[in-house]
């Protein structure tokens, strides 16, 4: 099956949100005009989302999920790659995320778990790291280089 990602529009919030609740995952702090967001689409229907949060020269990747019934189809890795480079493109030198359960996927993008105490204090002082997600949840980080995403 054929898909395509594109920037998100603030029109797509809902279905964004629809996604992510598929995925039970957080929507409370999302931004009303979707900056910094992706969303894939198969015959225009929304099947998959990304995002980042821009924090001085880091960012917290965040709302990556895939409808089930397009799994396996590399959707979330063209997902991720294009958070990824549009990280690198505006000069970002290192990405964070945030999981409960989904650290081992994200390990092949090349992100390592890093301890909380070590995170820069712009991805602490986010709503999803200091209160949104649970103190147990595992943070990684990936370094971007200016070649190499």
């Amino acid at each position: 099956m054929s898909f395509h990602i594109e920037k998100a529009l603030p029109d797509d919030k809902l279905a964004v949100i629809a996604l992510l609740d598929k995925g039970h995952l957080l929507t409370d702090d999302l931004p009303a005009d979707l900056t910094d967001f992706v969303i894939a689409r198969a015959a225009r229907m929304p099947i998959g989302v990304a995002g980042l949060e821009r924090l001085n020269e880091v960012g917290l990747l965040r709302s990556v999920v895939v409808d089930p019934a397009f799994q396996g189809i590399q959707v979330g890795t063209q997902l991720v790659g294009c958070i990824l480079e549009n990280a690198r493109a505006v000069g970002l030198r290192e990405v964070y995320l945030i999981t409960t359960t989904a650290d081992r996927y994200f390990e092949r993008y090349g992100f390592e778990v890093v301890i909380r105490q070590d995170v820069p204090v712009s991805i602490q002082q986010t709503k999803q790291f200091s209160d949104l997600c649970p103190s147990s949840a595992i943070v990684m980080k990936r370094v971007l280089t200016p070649d190499l995403v």
